[in-house]
């Protein structure tokens, strides 16, 4: 009886540090895709933009996945994938200098996209209009609003005519839940 009782002892703990192994290693992998590239910039213009680091973070990983020299068939530019048009718009509330190619730089990027997430924020009033407007255009977004095929309240959109906005959408909102489960525990992100 002994001897069985033993040999379930240690079949329970093989068992038990097997799992904890696994997770290891599983966290690990899920770091190394999800990283926290370019955090000090992120860290910055979060704070300054009062933009939660997870969505800065979220929007990078879907747009670009972290490469700086990023560039879509439409001309979007760089991690966040702005547009040259609508960081030049920006730069001009801001009232700073648009600067012809600064999109491939990293902090220069992180800055004006945080800004303008920040801005849609603002007028939109929740973070998935936001993030569609980011995608799709604010103009796009404040039609669909006035349009009760896709608003009831003229505040949420219930619908999102653009597949591909509508994807990016959910795909942001998908890997926000992993930064999040990845590096909010350890208080890693501060808003």
């Amino acid at each position: 009886m002994k001897k069985k009782r033993k040999i379930i002892t240690v079949a329970a703990l093989i068992v038990v540090f097997l799992t904890a192994g696994y997770l290891m290693l599983y966290r690990y992998i899920q770091k190394q895709r999800y990283p926290l590239k370019y955090e000090e910039y992120v860290a910055k213009y979060a704070a300054a933009y009062d933009v939660p680091q997870e969505i800065v973070f979220a929007v990078i990983y879907t747009e670009s996945s972290f490469r700086a020299d990023a560039v879509s068939r439409k001309g979007a530019t760089g991690l966040m994938q702005l547009m040259p048009s609508t960081y030049e718009w920006l730069a001009k509330m801001k009232s700073e200098n648009y600067e012809e190619g600064a999109l491939t730089n990293p902090e220069t990027n992180i800055k004006y996209g945080v800004y303008y997430l920040s801005y849609l924020y603002k007028r939109f009033g929740n973070w998935d209009t936001a993030l569609a407007g980011y995608n799709a255009g604010h103009g796009s977004v404040t039609s669909w609003l006035a349009d009760t095929r896709y608003s009831d309240d003229g505040v949420t959109l219930k619908a999102i005519p653009y597949s591909e906005t509508e994807q990016f959408v959910k795909k942001v909102n998908k890997v926000k839940q992993i930064y999040i489960d990845l590096y909010c525990e350890n208080s890693q992100f501060v808003n």
